[in-house]
């Protein structure tokens, strides 16, 4: 365990205020190590932890995108999808700017900035998922259907 306190983040909050039932989780944060590091030391399916993505469209409007641990986004897919030229992950510091979290521990809820997001449409079957819940090296487990409710996103199917 990295520590025995749960944090209180901007997500925890809006996880708390929306009256959503959650699990937490946490690990040892190794830099760059993505979901791989976080489900191993969780002892958990990658499929089922959702990494957050703070991506642009070619006129720099931030989004997000919840896709599964395990696969990546076609940026290509998704720009077609939402009627854009291209779509591109953000610097980290741009990143951090719109989510108001520091990469590696950006969570979709209580982000600085409201931005569209968009969710891998094989997400929501899940029994349970895992996100980043606000801090490197802590994650929430809950219903993907909390998800939904809270973040009204975009279906879209542009895993790979």
């Amino acid at each position: 365990m990295a520590k025995d306190k749960t944090p209180v983040t901007p997500a925890v909050r809006v996880l708390k205020a929306a009256g959503v039932t959650y699990t937490d989780h946490l690990y040892t944060y190794e830099e760059k190590g993505g979901t791989a590091v976080s489900a191993r030391e969780l002892g958990l399916d990658e499929h089922s932890v959702v990494k957050t993505l703070i991506m642009e469209d070619d006129r720099k409007n931030p989004l997000i995108v919840l896709m599964h641990g395990d696969r990546q986004v076609s940026t290509k897919e998704l720009a077609r999808i939402i009627g854009v030229k291209t779509v591109a992950p953000c610097s980290p510091d741009t990143a951090n700017r719109h989510s108001g979290y520091q990469v590696g521990g950006t969570s979709p809820f209580g982000t600085r900035k409201a931005m569209p997001v968009y969710l891998e449409e094989s997400i929501p079957a899940l029994s349970k998922v895992y996100l980043n819940g606000g801090k490197r090296g802590y994650l929430v487990g809950l219903d993907p259907q909390d998800v939904v409710r809270l973040l009204k996103p975009t279906l879209v199917t542009v895993g790979i």
